[in-house]
């Protein structure tokens, strides 16, 4: 068999964009929209996603799934990537912070729609691939520090938007602390076995709303 190629990769992203275009589509009611914003698929067809996978999978990165990427983490699916960056409705001037950099896809795609991206992983080992890698695509709009991201990184707060790739059972307060009047909060919220897609808004008075979408898995944010 011979090996996949660039120009495969590139179609097969093509062909991702398109099912996540589809997917948007049947779920409009739950989003409360039909499509998703033309620059999040804009991103996303740019941002090579085997390359924030391990090579052995590579083949399979741009199939609508998630990944295993170590340390019994996930990438997320690209549809989950797709919507949870397009609810965060990123900004050109925005700057954002991402809790769970696990090999730096998400930051990727922030990083092409917004100013900047500052993130927070727990797992060195994470943090250190994907600084390599997203230095060597060029990314010079990221920032990626080791550390407990329920504590969040307030040398840089405050933050435009804020967005979780791993759930919690309610949000951590630093977080809340840290996002500017006007902003949001994109995350998985609940235990294990009930968990929601949830936007926080915060107003000009710093109270908080909160919107539940639709049932969500994932991995639990670890606090050091």
């Amino acid at each position: 068999m011979k090996p996949i190629t660039e120009k495969h990769l590139t179609i097969l992203r093509r062909h991702m964009v398109e099912v996540i275009e589809i997917h948007a589509d049947v779920m409009g009611d739950d989003l409360d929209k039909d499509a998703l914003d033309e620059r999040v698929l804009a991103a996303m067809l740019r941002v090579r996603r085997h390359l924030f996978v391990p090579e052995a999978l590579a083949p399979n990165a741009y199939e609508n799934t998630p990944l295993p990427i170590g340390f019994g983490k996930t990438i997320s699916q690209p549809f989950m990537v797709a919507v949870m960056t397009d609810l965060l409705i990123p900004d050109p001037d925005d700057v954002v912070l991402e809790i769970g950099t696990g090999l730096g896809y998400q930051a990727a795609i922030l990083a092409e729609l917004v100013s900047q991206v500052w993130s927070v992983e727990i797992v060195e080992e994470f943090a250190t691939h994907a600084e390599q890698r997203l230095s060597q695509l060029g990314y010079s709009n990221i920032g990626i520090r080791v550390g407990d991201g329920s504590r969040g990184w307030v040398e840089h707060a405050p933050y435009d938007k804020i967005l979780l790739t791993a759930a919690v059972e309610r949000p951590p307060p630093a977080l809340l602390d840290e996002l500017k009047p006007g902003g949001r909060v994109v995350l998985p919220m609940g235990p294990t076995d009930d968990q929601r897609l949830v936007i926080i808004d915060m107003d000009a008075q710093r109270h908080t709303q909160f919107r539940e979408l639709f049932p969500v898995r994932f991995s639990l944010l670890e606090i050091a």
